[in-house]
């Protein structure tokens, strides 16, 4: 579909600047407690994930039959966690709209360490596809949406170019900051203007790294983390090995979205600010946008990365999340024949 640039984002004056844009949710905003309901989901390989459950939604349906329950799945982005003021906020606007919601915890991420020698990746679908089958086999719904937040965003996409020309119960997605070419948004992380988040996801990744080799003794090279800088560095010293892959190059080819986007054949939705920080040209899709009838691309001037403030923005519905649930909200309404 045509790539909307202007979509009606339009930020308070004095939060014009795309780094407050970025910064301002994880100082500053506050979600309401959501009750959500934690399950363990054992997998094939031995590990595990933890889910977080918001239930209830889709009874407020007019028309739902039992068994014909609508549910979003949230993912997180790089060292996040289903917690996450972002994530709380798409999960509060989802189920306003009358959804059951299900947040997802990447290995390792929900507090307590995976068990196995290896993590979560930007293409570690395996995963979002054991949580798909997990919630299919309730019994419960009769139509998932996929969302995903940056890191999250682009594991996701990735997601739903794999489920071919059907998508089965997976019925539409969305994806929020999205690096879709990993390498390009790598490279763009090495600017001066992004040394302050690099810093803090090292020092986190690392972190993460340090308890690895005390779980598994001798198997990393702990030694490359000193005066480590880049995504690069990380990638090929950590996540490449961990994962199978040969290097960092060879992890980003395999695992970047942007180039399989043509593949989806389900509504999907890319909100990414053309601000973005963290994101570089390659990480807008356009020309896919332009020629395909499933893939949507929104790409206002501003709205940072994972921001999207709008007025004070302390509690209320971001725009970003009330744009995200309207586009499936409307599609499932439609695909389901339920009133508006």
């Amino acid at each position: 579909m045509p790539v909307v640039p202007n979509p009606g984002f339009h930020p308070p004056p004095w939060l014009r600047d795309p780094h407050w844009q970025t910064i301002w949710p994880t100082l500053f905003r506050r979600v309401q407690t959501i009750p959500w309901r934690r399950e363990r989901l054992e997998l094939w390989d031995g590990d595990f994930l933890d889910l977080d459950w918001w239930e209830g939604g889709s009874d407020l349906v007019r028309g739902a039959k039992p068994g014909s329950g609508r549910l979003v799945i949230l993912a997180h982005g790089l060292e996040g966690n289903s917690r996450r003021p972002y994530m709380a906020g798409m999960a509060r606007a989802f189920h306003r709209r009358g959804w059951n919601v299900l947040s997802w915890n990447f290995r390792g991420c929900s507090g307590v360490a995976n068990r196995l020698f290896r993590s979560y990746h930007s293409g570690a679908t395996e995963d979002l596809s054991a949580v798909v089958r997990h919630a299919e086999r309730t019994g419960r719904f009769g139509s998932i949406a996929v969302v995903g937040f940056s890191l999250g965003g682009n594991l996701t996409l990735k997601y739903l170019t794999e489920l071919g020309a059907s998508g089965g119960i997976v019925r539409g997605g969305a994806g929020v900051s999205v690096p879709c070419d990993l390498e390009a948004a790598a490279e763009r992380m090495t600017g001066p203007d992004c040394a302050f988040y690099m810093k803090r996801f090292l020092k986190d990744m690392g972190e993460k790294m340090r308890a690895k080799e005390r779980q598994f003794p001798g198997k990393l090279r702990l030694e490359a983390l000193e005066g480590m800088s880049t995504f690069r560095q990380f990638d090929d010293a950590f996540t490449a090995p961990l994962h199978g892959f040969r290097d960092a190059q060879d992890y980003w080819d395999q695992s970047s979205c942007g180039p399989r986007l043509h593949q989806i054949r389900v509504p999907t939705l890319i909100v990414n600010a053309a601000d973005d920080p963290f994101l570089a040209p390659a990480c807008f899709p356009a020309r896919t946008a332009d020629s395909s009838a499933w893939v949507h691309l929104l790409a206002p001037a501003r709205g940072g990365h994972v921001g999207f403030v709008s007025g004070l923005g302390l509690s209320g519905e971001y725009w970003s999340e009330t744009v995200v649930a309207d586009f499936l909200t409307g599609r499932f309404r439609e695909k389901d024949g339920l009133p508006g």
